[in-house]
């Protein structure tokens, strides 16, 4: 079919962080000096907007085709790209933090986006753990715990292994652990509400702004912590589906080289990150040669794609509104 559009390669963003390292190198990217913590594979967000590298967008940014070419992502709703996808390499700690939810920041963040997320479990370390959800159960019990330094005793501490999965949705403390590093999907916001960062020093010799007021009046204490983040969904033709949420479906698609993968694309778009391993995907528009630390956007229209090789990737789309 000659309109068939093509598939949408980007260029990753890089961004330095104070807890980040160097492992990101291993995804292909050419890293700036310095402890790198983020890659923005897929993202839109005027602090990381990827530019497309090649075909007939080449140099156009993700936000430009959204305005100027919404034929590539018809269907879908917003003034913005809806989804933001990281990979990030937490080299050390990130900090204790929360996120609001769309409500929250519409009315104190600018407009911006609340910031539901979820983390597929790239590596970690042979114990390795991180922080999901705490213990107060109130505004005031919070508060107490932070005055008397008790973080100990505040938060939820989570074994970890390559390919757990977690749901964080806005309201619930969490933070990344050194030794981690992991794939993240979530709205396209950049709001973060510090809760604690270690007494750690910036190069300049200052402490990172907390945000105890803001976080305070977005945690959810009534929410209950995971034991564990293993995935339990069936994989059906090499697929699992890992979570569902008004904003994001997102995927775990396995492909071998004597199992090849057909994956459907009826959606208004979709974000595939390669995550381990190489191979090609062909749609009605041609074929791309796939590695990791690859990412794309397939757009609407695009019709199936066929996955061949030896590769694991994620994938998200924006579920349909019923109705």
């Amino acid at each position: 079919m000659g309109d068939c559009p093509g598939l949408i390669v980007l260029q990753p963003v890089l961004h330095n962080n104070i807890w980040g390292g160097r492992r990101l190198a291993e995804f292909g990217y050419e890293l700036p000096d310095g402890p790198v913590g983020e890659c923005w594979g897929i993202s839109a967000h005027p602090h990381g907007d990827c530019v497309v590298a090649a075909g007939p967008y080449a140099g156009m940014t993700l936000s430009q085709l959204w305005s100027e070419h919404h034929e590539l992502f018809a269907g879908a709703e917003g003034d913005r790209f809806p989804l933001l996808v990281k990979v990030l390499d937490a080299c050390d700690d990130l900090s204790i933090q929360v996120h609001p939810d769309d409500a929250y920041a519409a009315e104190h963040e600018g407009g911006s986006l609340g910031k539901h997320e979820c983390w597929y479990v790239l590596d970690a370390h042979s114990h390795g753990q991180i922080i999901v959800g705490q213990r107060a159960k109130s505004r005031e019990d919070f508060a107490l715990l932070v005055e008397e330094n008790r973080w100990h005793d505040m938060e939820n501490l989570v074994p970890i292994k390559a390919g757990d999965f977690f749901d964080i949705k806005p309201g619930t403390v969490h933070a990344i652990l050194g030794g981690t590093m992991i794939l993240e999907t979530q709205q396209s916001s950049d709001v973060t509400y510090r809760v604690y960062d270690y007494e750690r020093r910036q190069a300049d010799g200052s402490l990172r702004e907390l945000h105890l007021q803001q976080a305070m009046d977005v945690i959810d204490y009534a929410a209950t912590a995971p034991v564990t983040g293993e995935v339990t969904a069936p994989e059906v033709d090499g697929i699992t589906q890992l979570m569902s949420c008004e904003y994001f479906d997102v995927l775990r698609v396995r492909v071998h080289r004597d199992a090849p993968v057909v994956l459907p694309q009826p959606h208004p778009f979709m974000n595939l990150s390669v995550i381990e391993g190489s191979g090609a995907v062909e749609t009605e528009a041609g074929r791309w040669q796939l590695a990791k630390g690859n990412h794309l956007v397939a757009p609407c229209g695009c019709g199936d794609l066929r996955l061949s090789g030896e590769m694991t990737l994620i994938c998200s789309y924006v579920p349909t509104k019923e109705g």
